[in-house]
């Protein structure tokens, strides 16, 4: 059983929500060879990937099309995906399959506990969250993933040049996370408010779905200070 991290509580639900046959067969037969167990010892990044490589790290890829394929266009950066939601991890392990990428990995726990066992400070490149769950009720908001001193954890795992990218639909949350971030000492906002769009990153299923019901995409990019 995990136990509660002194972050606050935990901004995610594990849903059971239903797998494929296909969903299953990847969960159950790739996973030991793309996944990281979460034990309490740093990740040597040479060892998992095989490089040096830097290392980019995604919280919460839901069913990971879109990571699939920012790893498919950037061979020469690892990721790590970090991710409860078991039928997205099993879509993601057959994506990394089918489309044969080696620099994609796999983490199923908490990210902040993934952070604090086995992230070395200073380390890692950017983050990416993209669309997090809003948990939009004032009453749930103390669930949100970017709130302090999370976003604290995240700068001091940045190494120099690192980046936080986040993309939301809910534009209290993006407000929030504005100022969550801007709050947050390492972090510097390049922009006035809200970062273009990045177009580099591919659109999700989610996203487009968003779109077509006209809600608004709040794109937000931190970097760290020099």
């Amino acid at each position: 059983m995990q136990e509660e991290n002194p972050y606050g509580i935990k901004s995610y639900v594990r849903r059971s929500g239903r797998m494929s046959q296909a969903q299953r067969r990847a969960y159950e037969t790739l996973l030991p060879r793309y996944g990281i167990p979460l034990v309490a010892e740093t990740l040597d990044y040479q060892q998992v990937f095989g490089n040096e490589q830097p290392l980019i790290i995604e919280i919460g890829f839901g069913m990971g099309i879109a990571t699939a394929q920012i790893a498919q266009d950037n061979p020469r950066t690892n990721y790590l995906g970090i991710e409860v939601h078991r039928p997205g991890i099993g879509r993601l392990l057959g994506e990394i399959e089918r489309r044969q990428l080696l620099n994609i990995r796999i983490i199923e726990a908490d990210a902040v506990e993934v952070l604090k066992q086995r992230i070395p400070d200073r380390s890692v490149q950017g983050f990416h969250v993209f669309f997090p769950d809003p948990w939009p009720k004032k009453r749930h908001h103390k669930r949100r993933l970017m709130t302090r001193p999370v976003t604290d954890l995240l700068a001091r795992k940045l190494g120099p040049c690192g980046f936080v990218y986040m993309v939301t639909d809910w534009a209290d949350y993006g407000d929030w996370a504005l100022r969550e971030l801007s709050a947050t000492p390492g972090l510097a906002n390049p922009y006035e408010g809200f970062a273009p769009p990045q177009h580099w990153r591919p659109q999700t299923a989610f996203e487009r779905k968003g779109l077509a019901k006209n809600h608004g995409v709040y794109e937000i990019f931190f970097k760290t200070q020099l």
